[in-house]
């Protein structure tokens, strides 16, 4: 790998070790020409399917999509950036999972909505609010009370 310092073409390998989760690893060089250090990561190139949009467009699956939708929902929330990148993860693999080469967009919305829900309620239901299309303070309080008589439902699978 080149030095991005110096462009040395020879660079050597200090450390590795996993990272995210094991899903990649990363590794310390060190540039023989210049001596600086730098830091790579090396990952899996998997592809991701085509979304299928509610029109019929077909579209690559963009991750920074997927992030700036979550961001934005979660806009104020008090919400570690780690576990938002954990959620875009957990979605990601999800896709794959399904090992289809086309994926509808509704989906990628139900996933979403369901990392939402577990990352910040308020985050949810503004997330919801949009995707869902809400018309009105009714259209609120029957997702409110769908989700407060879902964690019931939850709480009392857990006893």
């Amino acid at each position: 790998m080149r030095c991005p310092f110096c462009a040395c073409a020879d660079t050597r390998v200090a450390d590795s070790r996993l990272a995210d989760d094991g899903g990649s690893v990363r590794r310390r060089r060190e540039c023989p020409g210049c001596g600086q250090r730098f830091t790579t990561y090396e990952r899996p190139e998997l592809a991701l399917p085509m979304v299928v949009k509610t029109d019929g467009r077909r579209e690559p699956f963009n991750e920074d999509k997927l992030l700036r939708g979550l961001t934005r929902a979660l806009s104020k929330r008090a919400v570690a950036t780690a576990r938002v990148d954990a959620a875009v993860r957990v979605i990601q693999r999800r896709i794959r999972e399904r090992g289809e080469r086309e994926i509808p967009a509704r989906l990628i919305g139900e996933l979403v909505m369901e990392a939402l829900r577990d990352l910040d309620p308020v985050a949810y239901v503004r997330f919801a609010s949009v995707y869902r299309r809400f018309e009105d303070v009714d259209a609120f309080s029957a997702e409110i009370a769908r989700m407060k008589e879902s964690d019931g439902d939850d709480s009392a699978r857990d006893d």
